[in-house]
């Protein structure tokens, strides 16, 4: 195809903008190609064109032109667009990053088509030192302790309750009908029958959480609620309201005895209480190593952030931010919500989606730049640790290989693990020792 000079040699604009990454290039496409193009599109299409009266592919070009001309043309004009672009691309030799907007533009030569085809491209850069940075490397040694706290927890889960003859206390289950009025008014939301809520468990606003205690059975009891300022329902954020409540059941928590009823609920066929505490330490081990592992790995990503602040493509950002949009209301709606009428803006993962695909850009560039490229063995590593929680491990195994997607997903991780070791090996790191409970989850 011939082009105007613009084309075979294109200009890049390079003037102060808003996204850094952005460029321009000028192109030119003759008509006469364009109209050769066009033909050879009708050419093809009549082949194929069935209209009463003829034969197929025997119907008069002209008529052929008349019904897809338009279709034609609009395809030779994508094509030759196309083929410019490419061209000025390979060579400029720039990294197209998504697609390119083109805009017409008036040609010097009104026997040349002239477009503006602006787009963004990749950000070039070399990976930072990051011999400055500092990483605590979080440490925990489990202990009996640690393995007490856990099935101390596990005992919680398996929480029932008993009727008890005495007033509520923290802990204690009710069972209650209460209706809230506002002004007078009862007010959407405000009133439940044979509730079941635990007291002092946080599931109703504190002024209502606090009149629950002391209450007992058959009890009427009339109080007022203010709502934080900050509640969900702004209708009700802010206001005082009168609730009526009646307990009609106080229940106490029976926590299970740690014997070996207890321990065949956890999967020791015998009943032994000395495995349970083995497995329970077990697993716990694997949790402690892959949460601990989890607050290095966000350092470690943290100090390659920190030390390429690179410019990312607004492309890539709100694809990503529209992925991350997409996945949150499939979430929503896997949780029951009715999705019809409530928004999700890709707008609102802005921020997020550009931290991710910067650190996307920067991992990549690392991988390539250290050669931190994932070899068979590193993904065997992480799928045999995925697959050491289960009771057939190997049938794990050969699941995970069979599976193309999983197997992405282990081989994901295991480049993630190859980068974080590389920050791990080229900062300065210090141990420090981390609480059992702030590392579960469990701190006051």
């Amino acid at each position: 195809m011939e082009t105007t000079q613009d084309t075979t040699t294109p200009t890049t604009t390079e003037a102060a903008k808003p996204n850094p990454l952005e460029r321009r290039i000028d192109m030119s496409v003759a008509m006469t190609e364009i109209e050769q193009e066009v033909e050879q599109q009708l050419k093809k299409i009549a082949k194929t064109t069935k209209m009463a009266g003829f034969r197929p592919g025997k119907v008069p070009m002209k008529m052929v032109a008349q019904m897809y001309g338009g279709q034609a043309r609009s395809e030779a004009l994508g094509a030759a667009i196309e083929k410019a672009f490419g061209a000025a691309v390979r060579e400029q030799n720039l990294r197209v990053a998504g697609q390119p907007r083109i805009e017409p533009k008036e040609a010097a030569d009104k026997n040349q088509m002239a477009f503006t085809a602006i787009f963004e491209v990749f950000p070039e850069f070399k990976i930072a030192d990051v011999a400055g940075r500092a990483i605590e490397k979080p440490v925990l040694t489990i202990g009996d302790a640690e393995v007490d706290k856990t099935i101390e927890v596990l005992r919680k889960q398996r929480t029932t309750y008993a009727a008890a003859d005495r007033a509520a206390e923290k802990g204690d289950r009710l069972v209650i009908d209460f209706t809230g009025r506002r002004n007078g008014e009862t007010f959407d939301g405000g009133a439940a029958t044979d509730y079941a809520v635990s007291v002092g468990s946080g599931m109703m606003v504190p002024d209502f959480e606090a009149a629950l205690e002391g209450v007992t059975v058959g009890q009427e009891k009339v109080f007022d609620a203010t709502f934080p300022a900050d509640y969900h329902a702004v209708d009700l954020a802010g206001n005082t309201v009168q609730f009526t409540i009646l307990v009609k059941a106080v229940e106490a928590p029976q926590l299970p005895a740690v014997d070996a009823d207890f321990a065949r609920a956890l999967g020791i066929a015998d009943g032994d209480t000395d495995k349970m505490r083995a497995e329970v330490r077990a697993n716990l081990e694997r949790e402690v190593a892959k949460r601990l592992r989890a607050r290095i790995k966000e350092q470690a990503m943290n100090a390659l952030l920190e030390t390429n602040p690179i410019d990312v493509p607004t492309a890539m950002v709100d694809v990503e931010a529209q992925q991350m949009a997409d996945k949150a209301r499939q979430d929503l709606e896997s949780r029951g919500a009715q999705m019809k009428n409530i928004p999700v803006n890709a707008s609102w993962f802005t921020e997020q989606a550009a931290k991710r695909v910067r650190l996307g850009l920067i991992v990549a560039e690392l991988v390539k730049e250290k050669d931190l490229h994932v070899q068979p063995a590193d993904v065997r590593a992480v799928v045999d640790d995925f697959a050491a929680t289960f009771e057939d491990p190997q049938e794990v195994v050969r699941w995970y290989y069979s599976q193309p997607q999983r197997l992405a997903e282990a081989e994901a991780l295991a480049m993630e693990n190859n980068v974080v070791d590389w920050v791990l090996a080229n900062t300065q790191v210090s141990d420090k020792a981390i609480a059992f409970d702030e590392l579960m989850g469990n701190a006051a």
